[in-house]
């Protein structure tokens, strides 16, 4: 019987994912990775094989600027493990220019935001007949840059922005994570499902992937030792695995130290956060309704 356990993880085949994929590979994980691209999936398999021979990896492909898409992959994950010890909600896009997605969402805020809603809603009952569990998502302190919470306007809107604006556009997405994993976390009180996210800091991987020189300065700032995306890595490992979270509900922590940070004021009420989870709900009901049959 294998007791390893079983972490599914979205965003493992680039810049902090795949570093947190590494490490969890090395504690003895069975990891279940939510890719786009299998090429990419498959050199990652390759990585953890070096490190960590013989983990079990099983790839699961889906395009999550899609709603219909993460539910389907959502199914396929729930289907395939009779258990789920941990979910990590790690992909994220910092779009520099509008992009709007086949079913009309901005798709910043179908990656960063809408993508670990509907996965997370999905495996609930999983995680949940699994406890003790937890629930992992990567949020940033970009949410500082957030001047206020409308949730029909902010899941909604579609208008185009400047690159400056793209800061504070993927700010919000930020935020409502944040607000998302703190109202999920008095939701899940009491069940055995520890629920949190993260800030990992500045990161040099990846880096503005859009901007012009971007690989450039990404190796300027590593010869400097900014921006170590190893200490964002290892937050995200340390929310999953550390004894010392096991029982934490709502909790918003930093890649140093795993400071206990608070969400940005303008999203901090929990008739707020309510509000957005209910917004978000009827906002999906439609999309969601073909994909639960």
């Amino acid at each position: 019987m294998d007791t390893r356990p079983v972490i599914v993880m979205t965003g493992a085949t680039n810049g902090l994912g795949r570093l947190a994929a590494l490490d969890l590979a090395r504690s003895g994980a069975h990891l279940g990775l939510v890719a786009r691209s299998r090429q990419k999936a498959d050199a990652l398999r390759r990585e953890i094989e070096q490190v960590a021979p013989q983990t079990p990896v099983d790839v699961f492909l889906a395009d999550l600027s899609l709603v219909g898409d993460v539910h389907r992959v959502g199914r396929q994950i729930d289907a395939h493990y009779p258990r789920i010890d941990v979910l990590i909600n790690n992909a994220g896009v910092h779009a520099f220019s509008q992009r709007v997605t086949p079913e009309g969402f901005a798709e910043m805020t179908a990656v960063n935001y809408l993508a670990p809603w509907v996965l997370t809603d999905v495996l609930r009952d999983k995680l949940t007949a699994s406890a003790p569990a937890r629930i992992v998502t990567v949020a940033s302190r970009a949410s500082r840059r957030a001047r206020d919470v409308n949730p029909l306007r902010d899941l909604t809107s579609t208008a185009d922005y400047t690159r400056r604006e793209s800061a504070r556009l993927y700010g919000r997405t930020k935020l409502m994570d944040i607000m998302f994993t703190q109202e999920l976390g008095r939701q899940l009180e009491g069940t055995g499902v520890a629920v949190t996210c993260c800030s990992p800091g500045f990161n040099t991987t990846g880096l503005g992937r859009e901007l012009p020189l971007s690989g450039a300065l990404e190796k300027v700032l590593t010869r400097l030792k900014i921006g170590d995306p190893r200490h964002g890595a290892g937050i995200i490992v340390r929310l999953a695995t550390d004894p010392a979270f096991a029982g934490s509900t709502g909790g918003y922590f930093a890649a140093k130290d795993a400071k206990s940070l608070e969400c940005p004021e303008v999203g901090r009420d929990e008739a707020v956060q309510r509000a957005l989870w209910d917004v978000t709900g009827e906002l999906l009901l439609d999309l969601r309704r073909p994909y639960t049959a």
